[in-house]
């Protein structure tokens, strides 16, 4: 190919490229500018179903929170978080302030450690340890916040 072929192949293109551009910036303007006369069209989410998650989200944080403060209570574990030395009403009074994942979490560790205390599947010392742990993560959580 002869270098004035490339040189006119060259210019074809910029001019091409120059069309291309203009074009889009032309479809852009357009795009841009009949937007706010598009019709409205329905929201992607409801206002009834955004109510109903709500109230689901806080029904299920209620739940965990009182998991939670019921395992918190039970005489023995009150009984064995004083023999660790734990505030056992600073750990309740923290659980408020926890996040939904974190409060979930615990709440099925909560849900466990009671299932296997009431079958008498622990031991004190086990039950200490599983408590401690749990004070200590509700706590170290708080804290970082």
């Amino acid at each position: 190919m002869s270098l004035s072929k490339l040189a006119e192949a060259s210019t074809f293109m910029n001019s091409v490229w120059r069309l291309a551009n203009k074009g889009i910036s032309g479809a852009l303007v357009v795009a841009l500018a009949a937007q706010p006369c598009l019709p409205a069209g329905s929201p992607p989410v409801s206002i009834d179903e955004l109510q109903k998650e709500m109230v689901t989200a806080t029904q299920t944080r209620e739940q965990n929170r009182a998991t939670i403060a019921n395992l918190l209570s039970a005489p023995e574990v009150e009984k064995s978080l004083r023999t660790a030395h734990i505030n056992v009403e600073q750990v309740k009074s923290a659980i408020s302030s926890l996040s939904d994942e974190d409060l979930a979490k615990l709440a099925a560790r909560a849900q466990n450690a009671q299932k296997d205390l009431a079958a008498g599947l622990l031991g004190e010392r086990d039950l200490l340890l599983i408590l401690v742990g749990i004070a200590v993560i509700i706590l170290i959580i708080v804290a970082v916040r």
